[in-house]
């Protein structure tokens, strides 16, 4: 496996290709945010790192920029900075960890692990899908590999985010999941935002998916407990 760094501190990109290497993965590196994208394309590493005061172009400019494209790949962000404002503007931009300067060898270490494994899962959950890639629920057809749906069809617009919430559950069908499964799942166990975010990232998707989204076919609401897809076909 493959960890890209994108820092333009040089004794940044020692310290993490020491930790990163001595784990035994790959190591390659970026000293400014538009380089980070190129090397990003070039590479396509397993998971980014990317510190929040780059030339060219900030972190959380490259993190937006890649889940625009598409990508899912795991990214933690570096930063001096630890308030709850500069975290928030992290996750927002679709960042999957949030570590702040100096860090420990230890918790660096075990935060790429963490995140890496936790793709693993994911990726293994697609990998089950009888349909080797493709999910199809009614009129709704769900592109695990190419970060896609469409319904009748047509391609519907989904953010990164909501994409992996409707991805998640579609490879679980009936399988009910809390709030609390879902934040984690999608922020990871140290996001401190509130529950309500996965409340709203449901009724979004609803709003594009549903044909009626007071009458949910595909992501339905359990009641006091949280939500489903469908039900097994």
């Amino acid at each position: 496996m493959k960890i890209m760094l994108a820092d333009d501190e040089e004794s940044i990109r020692i310290v993490v290709e020491h930790i990163v290497t001595e784990d035994g993965y790959d190591f390659c590196y970026a000293s400014d945010g538009l380089e980070a994208l190129s090397v990003y394309d070039a590479k396509q590493p397993d998971l980014v790192i990317l510190d929040v005061m780059m030339p060219k172009m900030n972190g959380f400019d490259v993190c937006a920029e890649l889940r625009k494209g598409g990508s899912m790949v795991p990214i933690i962000i570096l930063s001096a900075k630890g308030d709850i404002v500069d975290k928030s503007v992290g996750f927002k931009a679709g960042a999957d960890d949030y570590l702040v300067k100096p860090f420990s060898s230890l918790e660096l270490s075990l935060r790429i692990e963490a995140l890496l494994r936790r793709r693993g899962h994911q990726s293994g959950a697609s990998t089950e899908n009888k349909h080797k890639g493709r999910f199809k629920y009614g009129e709704l057809e769900i592109f695990f590999h190419r970060y896609e749906a469409k319904l009748k069809g047509r391609r519907v617009e989904l953010t990164p985010k909501e994409f992996k919430i409707l991805a998640y559950m579609a490879n679980h069908p009936g399988e009910v999941f809390t709030r609390e499964q879902l934040q984690t799942y999608i922020w990871g166990e140290d996001y401190v935002g509130e529950l309500t975010s996965i409340a709203v990232f449901v009724r979004k998707i609803r709003e594009k998916i549903e044909e009626e989204p007071s009458k949910p076919k595909y992501l339905q609401t359990v009641w006091g407990i949280g939500y489903k897809f469908g039900d097994k076909e």
